[in-house]
């Protein structure tokens, strides 16, 4: 264990829903609820002006407009969420080699290995340089926290949000962490607090007061042990760089439930076409070909196959997801389809064609571990507009879609550089409109456009004093 608070956790505030109101400046300081927009969309991450009206991530959309009617309801932009978590990543690297990502906002650093840092007053020098950077360079807030273990860290972090820094002194970890939940340490999830609330276990406190032996008796031996370790403020888990993806995947979830077999197929095709898309992205193959299904009661199946070799070619991932599907019952009718690859591997076996023989195999699913949906529609004959999604115009410039539906788009023209913007609603299939690539937060000087509509000024174009209606918008972020 060490003897000063060199390990560092950044967590970006809100991240996604932060993203939204710095680029859309008529979001500022209001609710706004990043998500699946469909019936069945659950909430990826709230604003704290969302939050304050009880809406939380994971939350069913459908909740969420019901405590926060009036909140801006966005579909997220994943593509454009990984360039800014990459800007804060790259600065974290500048700080020490030994950056452990946790997601696209979360992370921890080694200080004591970047040399920057070296007892408690280096660490906050270092950590408030940290978010004035961040701030300089997205217009984001971090919170920050600092302690002599990860564990310790990342909970110091949480008492920093939003837009803190803590600073945890090594000896007092026992303290903070005795009266916190037991579900705060890393191994307690939904099963292992069922079993601590049965035999009447709480609080962190009440773990480190059971004893060892007690809680392998509960829990088992592996699991019992590192419990007690970390209520005990034992946590020697060294920062990891760079850990390696296990699988990259999809899903879709339905508004409404699949019952016809030969959609499903196609659903479940169309997957493994974009999973495979993922893979190649990533500069990815993998071994195991993994299908999700979650059916009309809820009840979650996988099935999965591994091949004899490492693959990114589409028409193998694609018949081997096919093959899976067939091992599934799915009447009654379908709310989710996921396609997946794991045993991933930086080089391809070409001659895969013969697969491995022996059925597939059948697992429980595990919540939580699903990978992000995408942002972007699938390629279609018509153009879809989805809430907050970047287009522009022909001669008004830079915008994002507001709301959409009845044949019309509207649209509020601002750049995350100006003012609030005027609205305007056209017909869904007006030339003059085309989706667009997202307009930076803050840009060098030296960076290139990133879309046509950079060509416009930073002031947006007049609009006519009067707007046309937004009335008719399915589903608008305008209260």
């Amino acid at each position: 264990m060490r003897t000063e608070p060199t390990i560092l956790h950044l967590d970006m505030d809100a991240f996604f829903a932060s993203v939204e109101q710095a680029s859309k400046p008529s979001l500022r300081g209001r609710p706004v609820v990043v998500g699946g927009l469909g019936p069945r969309g659950v909430v990826a991450t709230a604003s704290y002006e969302a939050r304050a009206l009880g809406v939380r991530s994971a939350m069913p959309m459908a909740q969420a407009r019901r405590l926060a009617p009036h909140a801006a309801y966005l579909a997220p932009r994943f593509a454009f969420y990984r360039t800014i978590s990459e800007r804060v990543m790259a600065r974290l690297r500048e700080l020490s080699p030994l950056v452990e990502p946790l997601s696209l906002d979360e992370a921890f650093v080694d200080l004591e290995v970047g040399a920057v840092a070296w007892n408690a007053a280096s660490a906050r020098e270092a950590a408030v340089g940290l978010r004035a950077d961040i701030r300089a360079a997205t217009g984001l807030t971090a919170s920050v926290g600092l302690a002599a273990s990860k564990m310790v860290a990342k909970i110091a972090s949480e008492k920093a949000k939003p837009d803190g820094l803590v600073v945890i002194t090594p000896g007092t970890e026992r303290a903070l962490l005795g009266p916190l939940s037991a579900r705060v340490l890393p191994g307690v999830g939904p099963a292992t607090g069922d079993h601590l609330r049965r035999a009447g276990i709480h609080t962190v406190d009440e773990i480190a007061r059971a004893g060892e032996a007690e809680l392998v008796r509960l829990l088992g031996g592996a699991h019992g042990r590192a419990l007690f370790a970390m209520a005990t403020a034992r946590d020697e888990r060294p920062v990891t760089a760079d850990r390696e993806a296990k699988s990259v995947s999809v899903e879709d979830t339905y508004d409404v439930d699949l019952h016809d077999r030969t959609r499903v197929a196609l659903e479940v095709r169309r997957l493994a076409g974009r999973c495979v898309h993922r893979l190649r992205t990533a500069g990815l193959s993998g071994r195991t070909i993994v299908l999700k299904v979650r059916r009309y009661d809820f009840a979650t199946l996988t099935r999965s196959e591994t091949l004899r070799g490492p693959t990114d070619d589409p028409t193998v991932v694609r018949e081997a997801a096919a093959r899976l599907l067939d091992s599934v019952d799915t009447t009654g009718g379908v709310r989710l389809l996921g396609v997946g690859v794991s045993g991933l591997a930086d080089y391809t076996q070409e001659d895969l064609f013969a697969q491995a023989a022996g059925g597939p195999e059948q697992t429980e699913d595990e919540e939580g571990g699903a990978e992000e949906p995408d942002g972007a529609p699938e390629p279609a004959g018509e153009r879809r507009w989805v809430p907050g999604h970047d287009v522009c115009h022909a001669v008004l410039g830079p915008g994002w879609v507001q709301g959409s539906g009845l044949g019309r788009v509207t649209v509020r023209f601002e750049r995350p550089d100006g003012e609030p913007g005027r609205v305007r609603t056209f017909l869904a299939d007006d030339p003059a409109l085309e989706p667009a690539e997202p307009l930076p937060l803050t840009a060098p000087a030296a960076t290139p456009p990133s879309s046509r509509c950079s060509q416009f000024s930073s002031e947006p174009a007049s609009l006519p004093n009067s707007e046309s209606g937004s009335s008719d918008a399915a589903d608008t972020s305008s209260p």
